[in-house]
């Protein structure tokens, strides 16, 4: 049995790379939305042409970072959502959100200080980590039974 998992949220530190690297030798294929912030937050002007207003700006952006965000997590057996310290990530937890609607499996990523913050959002998640290598280990088990160390 192989797994999907889309990996959502924060872009600011190598959590991604962590897990990725900790998966090695597991049958797991990963996904992410872009993680450059720039080519993110203008993608939409970049491509579908220039705004004025901010707000539109962003909007075009957010649109056609959407394709690819729905399209991940359509396609994931697992989604990781990761909540980091630096900002507040609104569109991680609509990207829980989704995955739960959906059905999907979702791993939540974030440390103690954002439990009473997230508290309906981990009640959404079928596992709530705080180190990405509790998220290595719990793909680990899924995959293999095996328990840590």
């Amino acid at each position: 049995m192989g797994l999907n998992v889309y990996l959502s949220g924060e872009i600011h530190t190598d959590w991604r790379e962590q897990i990725i690297d900790g998966a090695k030798g597991l049958d797991v294929t990963f996904n992410s939305p872009v993680t450059d912030h720039a080519a993110s937050d203008d993608c939409g002007v970049a491509i579908l042409g220039a705004e004025s207003n901010k707000y539109w700006h962003d909007h075009k952006g957010a649109m056609v970072n959407a394709i690819r965000t729905r399209k991940g997590i359509a396609d994931a057996d697992v989604v990781v959502v990761r909540f980091g310290d630096k900002y507040k990530q609104w569109n991680a937890a609509f990207d829980a959100g989704y995955a739960a609607a959906l059905g999907k499996s979702l791993i939540v990523l974030h440390g103690s200080d954002h439990q009473h913050a997230l508290k309906e959002v981990d009640a959404a998640a079928l596992a709530v980590a705080e180190h990405p290598a509790q998220v290595v280990e719990v793909l680990r088990y899924v995959l293999t039974g095996q328990l840590p160390g």
